[in-house]
């Protein structure tokens, strides 16, 4: 291993104790990867505030213990409740107690206390190139599919510890020869798409990708010129659910993939599938778990965490009001103070809205009512509740959710 002098700096405790100790671990993470060297990231996005038990609040207590500092600017993934309104958690009081122990040991440590799995809709958004050790799937593949900066799928533990000391090993994605694509993706028959075309056929194509592709580097061709960077966001979280992606080329879209040659590197890699309008069909059909007409309880958005954006979309249709079931929509803090501060929060609430900060629905106890089916435009949402909740979904677009909420029942509109 490579040290530079601030490694040994950090080693010899000229950075203090917390800092000394985090480093040991990011030296045995690197030595196992087979990386040579450590390199300077400038920023991290920190899973491991999510409470999964006493190993992670003790994990961090002990840092906090030391007096440890984060060296870069560092985010923090979603939370077990809601700190900002503490009264929606309807869990086990001394799950709902730790977890919030967990997340204030964060922000003791000096992490911002985003709480959002959508770190790059903060104003801490990073920049092309920049080296990261970020965690959470779909900020993983935001941040190096659309935004072009660099990290590795780092898990719960590491990502602290990367942080506490500014290093981050050089291996995986961090390396340019590592982020060309090893298969192709070919979409066809969406030339002209709308919003909620162009989001329906981001979710299919990224579960087909994580599906079929695994933690292989796809680029993905002929993706409507339409498709949003929430689109993008749709597309990122549900390859990162159905398989182990961690970067995807969008040709024509992505910062690295302006043309197919390029995001290969002028490479010849298989096609792993073609997509067009009946296989799109299908796959999202796949997501629903109950008919057309059923009943529902209840209706969630927003994972990942809503941005002002598609907040923009929602707002008209509240129009439909009141609605037969209730309504949550996950969103960050950031997002959040914008919505106070326009009106938009109060406007929510009058249509029966609740937005939910800090966490997610499909990952803590909020939804007070699971006794049946659950409606989301979410891929990723859509894909893990029946497995966290034991729920089942109807999956649609935004459209289809706001007058299925309306009707109290799975519409199309």
């Amino acid at each position: 291993m490579e040290l530079s002098e601030t490694d040994r700096e950090i080693i010899n405790g000229d950075h203090g104790r917390a800092a000394a100790d985090a480093l040991q671990l990011v030296l045995k993470f690197a030595e196992a990867v087979g990386a040579p060297r450590l390199l300077p990231c400038a920023s991290a996005h920190v899973d491991g505030c999510l409470y999964h038990g006493q190993a992670s609040l003790d994990f961090v207590e002990r840092f906090v213990a030391l007096e440890g500092r984060v060296k870069v600017p560092t985010t923090l993934n979603v939370g077990s409740v809601d700190l900002i309104h503490p009264e929606l958690f309807v869990g086990d009081s001394a799950l709902g107690a730790a977890g919030k122990r967990l997340m204030e040991a964060h922000v003791e440590l000096g992490c911002t206390p985003s709480f959002t799995c959508a770190p790059y809709q903060t104003l801490l958004r990073p920049r092309f190139g920049d080296q990261l050790a970020w965690a959470e799937s779909n900020a993983i593949v935001f941040a190096n599919s659309v935004i072009g900066a660099r990290t590795n799928r780092y898990g719960d533990f590491i990502d602290l510890a990367c942080a506490l000391t500014g290093r981050v090993p050089d291996y995986g994605l961090h390396r340019s020869e590592n982020r060309r694509a090893k298969a192709i993706v070919e979409i066809h028959g969406f030339d002209e798409a709308g919003p909620d075309q162009a989001g329906g056929l981001a979710v299919a194509a990224g579960l087909f990708t994580g599906k079929h592709c695994g933690d292989a580097i796809a680029a993905i061709t002929g993706l409507p010129r339409s498709t949003s960077e929430d689109d993008l966001k749709a597309l990122g979280a549900a390859a990162a659910s159905s398989g182990s992606v961690a970067m995807f080329h969008a040709v024509g879209l992505t910062p690295e993939a302006p043309d197919l040659e390029t995001a290969t590197g002028g490479m010849d890699v298989p096609v792993a599938g073609r997509l067009g309008p009946l296989e799109v069909a299908e796959i999202l059909s796949s997501l629903s778990t109950v008919k057309d007409d059923a009943a529902l309880t209840t209706v969630a958005l927003g994972t990942p965490h809503f941005s002002l954006t598609e907040f923009d979309r929602l707002m008209p249709m509240l129009d439909l009001a009141p609605f037969a079931v209730p309504i949550y929509v996950n969103t960050g803090r950031h997002e959040w103070e914008r919505l106070c501060a326009d009106g938009r929060a109060a406007i929510l609430e009058k249509a029966g809205v609740t937005v939910v900060v800090d966490t997610c629905t499909y990952v803590t106890a909020i939804i007070r009512d699971l006794s049946g089916a659950v409606m989301t435009n979410s891929g990723k949402w859509a894909y893990y509740a029946p497995g966290n909740l034991g729920v089942d979904v109807a999956f649609g677009t935004l459209a289809d959710t706001l007058h299925s909420a309306k009707a109290g029942r799975v519409v199309r509109a």
